[in-house]
């Protein structure tokens, strides 16, 4: 039975609510092991139900490492450079992270604007980056594969690859990038949708890490 495409979303909204309130707050240090342990029992309950035993980790056994996430093109929370949206090259921008948890197969990367009206709003799914990758170049191709067994879905432009910030203009929407260490390949064909690849993450993840950028069309 696969996992429904509303389950999902509702497992993404309370993901996302949870990292805003930890991003915004002041305390990051001293809520850093309660974020971990929060995501564990967001992963296991999203995770519930008669199709998905075997991809539940067991709390009392797994950690979820916290990554380092962010991007030398802009800081955590700054705006986003115009290249890197609609209103510009609309090209992807470099990422780095640090070192992934033991274990680690396969990383995946999405970028989501939860501020979208109606759902979160899918910019970037790349996944099955081999594990030793630590950044990923500005511009990547928006083709279906990339090197080292790397692929990339569809985003919810209807398009493949990356598609940049193009919030409706006057608005400002603050877009999430997320990376999972994951442990195993996705074993999804290239060009899955969106809500395929968020189903396909949950109960993998051995690692995360988040940071977020700020865009306003004038």
């Amino acid at each position: 039975m696969r996992v429904s495409s509303a389950r999902t979303t509702q497992f993404l909204r309370q993901y996302h609510d949870l990292v805003l309130r930890f991003r915004k707050s002041k305390y990051r240090s001293q809520l850093s092991a309660l974020l971990i342990l929060s995501l564990v029992a967001l992963i296991v309950a999203s995770c519930g139900g008669e199709d998905s035993t075997p991809k539940v980790f067991d709390p009392a056994s797994s950690v979820i490492s916290v990554i380092e996430f962010s991007s030398p093109a802009f800081d955590d929370g700054d705006p986003i450079p115009v290249r890197y949206t609609c209103d510009g090259d609309d090209m992807s921008p470099p990422l780095r992270w640090s070192d992934v948890p033991a274990g680690t197969r396969s990383l995946g990367i999405v970028i989501d604007d939860p501020d979208a009206p109606r759902r979160i709003f899918r910019h970037w799914s790349l996944y099955d980056l081999p594990s030793t990758t630590r950044s990923l170049k500005e511009d990547q191709p928006t083709t279906v594969e990339l090197k080292n067994s790397t692929r990339q879905g569809r985003n919810d432009f209807d398009e493949t690859g990356y598609r940049g910030p193009c919030p409706p203009q006057g608005e400002e929407h603050e877009y999430l990038f997320f990376i999972y260490a994951l442990s195993e390949p996705l074993k999804l064909d290239g060009n899955a949708e969106p809500v395929e690849v968020s189903d396909a993450i949950r109960g993998r993840v051995l690692g995360t890490g988040s940071f977020s950028g700020m865009y306003v069309r004038q």
